[in-house]
């Protein structure tokens, strides 16, 4: 797996995992603690994305939003 995509695996892996919890309705400290995580693991997935080394082939005259 690319590196970049290490970061959006977990969280969205920690997504189900939370999903599932509620919908299972285990201990409420669990949930709000998985609750309480998830805007730090979204924060730190977004850094990594942006700081991703990935050039671009095309400038942004050519593709513009890639709607050409």
């Amino acid at each position: 797996m690319d590196n970049s995509l290490t970061p959006v695996a977990i969280v969205t892996g920690f997504l189900l995992i939370y999903v599932v919890a509620v919908a299972v309705n285990i201990n409420t400290a669990i949930i709000l603690m998985m609750f309480s995580l998830s805007p730090i693991l979204m924060i730190w997935m977004v850094i990594r994305v942006l700081k991703a080394a990935f050039e671009s082939t095309h400038t942004f005259d050519e593709k513009w939003y890639e709607d050409q």
